[in-house]
């Protein structure tokens, strides 16, 4: 795989890589580019545009799945990705419980989750390369194998071994984690720019819901069960999962299977072909292998990496709200058991699971509204000779500015919502205001990584995975740095004041996002510049 630095691919664009003739909704709303003399070819899954007395030249499409078949693969990688935060959310209502069996402090106990968070970060740097590489779906299973075994292994942990615990939460995270940059990989594969929102709003009601489910099973299973009945349950969830990948779920690697239409390596191919089955094979060769991409490159990018700082940020403030909140509910509720507790934590999960469903498709209209808004200068400047179809391309579009625009209203309301929650909880009123709150920060945060992921995957296509790698290692770093010192915080100022300095947090990084819409073409032409240079010479 050629190096990343020296790839156009960097800029956005996939090589071949076109946006659909005929778009959503929003799209046909602009300017109709088409010539009069086309027609639409529509079967068998497949949209193109071909002009009179030329039928036999049909633009490929991107991808050989049906849009219902895009969606089943993208809904089954979401199934996938639930377990990474499912894993980490359902253990806080037993946390006390926990520390209680293993005679530790509650701070000790804060150990697994920070150690969880460190493995959250790393492990998808190596599977995220190697699913790069070798293909998603063998990744896939494998990660769900690990995750299944290692829970096998906490529910038989005996009291008097700490230290195991948290190795095995180690391990547990090491299996967990990569299933989300695995499932962003094949949102990657499979869909256009264009489509990518869409399908990133429905991947991350996966990963999004884990924090809304996980603790109320979590906290059920605690009260009534016991804490080891957490980890087999796990066992059997992650199992299901491993079983339905492994049987029906197709290998999306282009680097493999290109739009689909080239049958994958043996070990990379479902026992059952549902999906794709239909299609007729039109090449039997597959790409050239390409060299290995350092991930770490990634981390040279600027308008990559300083996205990933803000989204950390953001990160750390949402584990903010969710470590401790067992605690601090417990004080100003005493109340509460812990089914409550558990119950509480589906208010930040539920304001997730609608920010799934509600920003993919507000941004998506407010990324076509960009799109017409650049058209319409473009038509009223002869000068400018470009093609509506590449307007998104990365020479003439602001990917940065489509992504990001709206954020900054985003943080405003964020920061509101910080200085409120911590005087709420501080001043012990209803608790309805908190858990108002707590809906909020689960919409906004949502907002915000669905934003940021969807401009990393636009920026790096060909190494979806590892991007998103790249991303948990950024954001579950800063996470587990504030998750270790978020009990000392609040036990020296208090919820009130905590929770507004994670809100001045928020507010301190926000010009980022400015920084980057600004100077990330730039930075872009720059390197494209110096690129055509070395290629003159």
């Amino acid at each position: 795989m050629p190096d990343f630095a020296a790839n156009d691919d960097m800029d956005g664009i996939r090589h071949g890589e076109k946006e659909p003739p005929h778009e959503s909704n929003d799209s046909n709303a602009g300017i109709d580019s088409r010539p009069q003399d086309t027609q639409r070819l529509e079967g068998d899954g497949k949209d193109a545009q071909v002009k009179k007395g030329d039928i036999d030249k049909v633009e490929k499409p991107f991808s050989i799945y049906t849009s219902g078949e895009k969606w089943l693969i993208v809904s089954l990688a979401a199934f996938g990705g639930l377990f990474s935060p499912l894993t980490a959310n359902i253990y806080f209502p037993a946390i006390p419980t926990i520390a209680t069996a293993f005679h530790k402090s509650i701070e000790l106990i804060n150990v697994t989750v920070t150690v969880y968070m460190i493995m959250q970060g790393l492990s998808p740097m190596v599977w995220g390369t190697m699913a790069d590489k070798i293909g998603r779906r063998p990744i896939f299973v494998a990660c769900l194998l690990i995750l299944s075994l290692s829970c096998v292994g906490l529910a038989l942990v005996p009291t008097d071994a700490y230290w195991l615990l948290v190795l095995l939460r180690g391990i547990q995270a090491a299996g967990s984690a990569s299933t989300i940059a695995l499932g962003a990989g094949v949102v990657g594969d499979i869909a256009t720019p264009a489509e990518r929102r869409g399908f990133f709003g429905l991947y991350n009601v996966g990963p999004m819901v884990g924090p809304s489910i996980g603790p109320i099973v979590g906290g059920a299973l605690a009260g009534h069960l016991g804490w080891r009945a957490i980890f087999w349950f796990m066992c059997i969830a992650a199992g299901l999962c491993c079983v339905f990948i492994f049987l029906v779920f197709p290998e999306t690697l282009r680097a493999l299977v290109g739009d689909g239409s080239i049958p994958p390596p043996k070990y990379a191919r479902p026992p059952i072909a549902l999906l794709g089955r239909r299609r007729e094979h039109s090449s039997t060769e597959r790409p050239p292998k390409k060299r290995f991409q350092n991930p770490l490159r990634l981390f040279l990018i600027p308008e990559i990496i300083i996205p990933l700082i803000f989204s950390s940020v953001v990160f750390a403030v949402l584990y903010g709200f969710t470590t401790p909140m067992s605690n601090l509910f417990m004080e100003a509720y005493p109340f509460l058991n812990e089914t409550d507790i558990g119950l509480c934590y589906l208010a930040n999960g539920g304001g997730m699971l609608m920010g799934s469903t509600l920003s993919g498709r507000l941004l998506d209209k407010d990324y076509q509204r960009l799109k017409r808004s650049l058209m319409k200068k473009i038509a009223a400047d002869p000068e400018k000779r470009i093609n509506p179809d590449d307007i998104t391309k990365s020479e003439n579009w602001p990917v940065e500015k489509a992504r990001l625009r709206t954020l900054p209203y985003y943080v405003a309301v964020l920061v509101a919502v910080c200085c409120g929650y911590g005087w709420c909880l501080q001043e012990k009123v209803s608790i309805a205001a908190p858990l108002v709150l707590q809906i909020l920060v689960g919409f906004l945060v949502t907002a915000f990584m669905t934003s940021i992921q969807t401009l990393i995957v636009d920026l790096a296509p060909t190494q979806s995975s590892a991007v998103t790698a790249c991303n948990n290692v950024v954001r579950c770093s800063v996470g587990a740095a504030l998750v270790s010192v978020v009990e000392l915080i609040l036990t020296a100022i208090g919820p009130g004041w905590t929770y507004v300095l994670f809100g001045g947090l928020v507010a301190a990084f926000t010009p980022l996002l400015f920084l980057v819409m600004h100077m990330g073409p730039k930075w872009r032409a720059r390197r494209r510049a110096k690129r055509q240079e070395g290629a003159g010479k």
